[in-house]
């Protein structure tokens, strides 16, 4: 990522009442509808996936896209949740809060 922000959020984004179970094909869409937006780091992981920007709005568009693609592949619901980490204090990376998480294991 190597880019410094100071927004960073969870995003998970679900289909409902599609006739599988699998999302993943969903979540693929929604990825590709804001992976080219300048200024967004993104990193997928098992239960959803991080966003990082400089501000808010550049968050809010990557949901924003997400959503309209998912409904573009015919799903008439769309659930989703959105936890932010609006940091002001001092800039932030994706990577700079796990390592500080892994320093702290090593510790114990």
């Amino acid at each position: 990522m190597g880019k410094t922000n100071q927004v960073i959020a969870d995003f998970c984004i679900v289909p409902i009442g599609s006739s599988q179970t699998s999302v993943g094909r969903y979540v693929a869409e929604a990825v590709k509808a804001f992976k080219n937006i300048e200024g967004l780091d993104y990193e997928i992981t098992a239960m959803g996936t991080v966003l990082a920007a400089k501000d808010l709005d550049t968050i809010f568009a990557a949901v924003k896209r997400a959503h309209e693609a998912v409904v573009a592949e015919g799903v008439k619901r769309v659930e989703s949740t959105l936890r932010i980490d609006d940091r002001r204090d001092k800039p932030r990376t994706i990577d700079d809060k796990v390592k500080a998480v892994k320093k702290y294991l090593k510790q114990a």
